[in-house]
């Protein structure tokens, strides 16, 4: 995979929901979300865990409080506070990888030079220590309590929806009881209202997954973070990178841009229209002694001149096309399937329109990727989504080629993603070879 990006990085995997707070709560966007699973399999198992690292501290800190005496705890709680550092900067590692959140590493530097007990001062006097220390002793009842939850909720779900292959390898039938009332199902089809219910318990579950997470995941940021000071400024400082660097991209996607312009200019209409004034002066040097042969010279430069309305009007496309400013994506993504070699299949779903730049940017990201796949892509179709998900504008374009696609630098796909950091968005290319291709790219519609 190959991923250019106008903003903080983020993994294919991501996307859509690329946090657990964000994100459509529809129960069919869940369901396709990876993180309402992995955030299901955490709060399930998390509690293992967490019930370790609640007995090292229950054994160790009091333990080791209790040998400082004769010294020999000092050694220990120099231990137990690298391992529960250890067991925090791990924690955040889960956290990200199951609800998609990332919390940066609170701690202040610790000093250059080999002297360990300087580097243990600084540990020790850190506040971010201690607020790990506070983050793993309440993590086990936290971790208990959404564990219960979970398991209340999924295990019935579960077992109510895979009802119907039970009672196909059960002759004797199934009996389900819900408090006085009970049901029979002797067959795979009369199981399947027992079936349709665990749907129902299921989709309440993504519900309860998803709030949970939140709460965890607000829990985990308020202990494991920095403070609102470190994390405000942080913020700014990696925003004004990204802006930084967004915009020496756009500076260099403009230049190419115009350079390309201008060599499509002087290589194509300005020798065309050169062309046609020097027939139409041999035309008129001979429209008195060579009637006829005039009349095929202003034939001749009359063709030229509809060839150099053709380029202008193809330039002037590649440019900003008329039909996007006049109608919007939709008919101009059709108009762009329309012409390719291959069957596409446009679906545009937006409310709204969204600004002309990221309606620029989008129908170029489509122009350039049908352009390729005619190239190199072999493919036999494609299809291209561009849809709206929160804030963000999505455009996917998927064909079934070769693959091997990748965003090199000075390459089409690279450009690409120099326009999409002019707004701060990102593009993301997964080519395996042997394919399929999906380019994907998120357009923010505020920046």
């Amino acid at each position: 995979m190959s991923e250019v990006s106008g903003a903080a990085v983020r993994a294919a995997w991501r996307v859509p929901g690329r946090t657990v707070t964000e994100g459509s709560w529809r129960p069919a966007a869940m369901a396709r979300s990876p993180l309402t699973w992995a955030s299901a399999v955490y709060l399930q198992t998390h509690v293992a865990l967490a019930f370790g690292w609640f007995l090292v501290l229950a054994i160790g800190l009091p333990l080791a409080l209790g040998l400082s005496v004769i010294w020999i705890g000092i050694p220990m709680l120099v231990a137990l506070m690298v391992t529960w550092r250890f067991a925090a900067v791990l924690d955040r590692a889960l956290v990200r990888l199951a609800f998609g959140v990332a919390i940066p590493s609170p701690y202040r530097p610790l000093p250059r030079g080999l002297n360990p007990l300087t580097k243990l001062r600084t540990m020790a006097t850190d506040p971010a220590s201690w607020k790990d220390l506070l983050y793993l002793v309440l993590l086990f009842p936290v971790a208990f309590a959404e564990a219960t939850v979970m398991l209340v909720l999924w295990l019935p779900a579960m077992a109510l929806v895979s009802l119907p292959v039970v009672v196909l390898f059960d002759e004797r039938g199934v009996e389900v009881g819900f408090g006085a009332v009970s049901y029979w199902a002797g067959s795979p089809v009369e199981a399947l209202p027992i079936a349709a219910f665990g749907l129902v318990i299921a989709v309440a579950a993504m519900y309860v997954t998803r709030t949970v997470a939140i709460g965890h995941a607000w829990f985990a940021r308020m202990l494991l973070g920095p403070n609102v000071s470190q994390s405000e400024n942080r913020e700014l400082r990696a925003r004004a990178e990204r802006l930084q660097a967004s915009r020496a991209r756009g500076v260099d996607a403009v230049e190419a841009e115009r350079r390309r312009i201008e060599r499509d200019l002087h290589d194509g209409a300005q020798q065309r229209l050169l062309a046609v004034a020097m027939d139409i002066g041999r035309a008129r040097a001979k429209l008195e002694s060579d009637p006829e042969g005039a009349r095929a010279l202003i034939e001749q430069a009359h063709a030229g001149t509809k060839e150099a309305i053709t380029e202008l009007r193809d330039l002037a496309r590649g440019i900003y096309p008329a039909i996007l400013t006049d109608r919007g994506l939709d008919p101009a993504l059709s108009g762009l399937a329309g012409r390719a070699p291959v069957p596409v299949e446009v679906n545009v779903d937006l409310p709204e329109r969204p600004p002309a730049a990221v309606e620029s940017i989008a129908y170029f990201i489509v122009a350039e990727s049908l352009a390729n796949i005619a190239k190199y892509a072999r493919a036999t179709r494609a299809s291209v989504r561009v849809a709206r998900e929160d804030g963000w504008v999505v455009v996917e374009v998927i064909d079934n080629g070769v693959g091997g696609a990748k965003a090199e630098p000075g390459g089409g796909l690279a450009g690409l993603a120099d326009r999409a950091a002019t707004i701060d968005g990102m593009l993301i290319v997964d080519s395996p070879p042997g394919g399929p291709t999906i380019i994907r790219a998120d357009l923010p519609c505020s920046w």
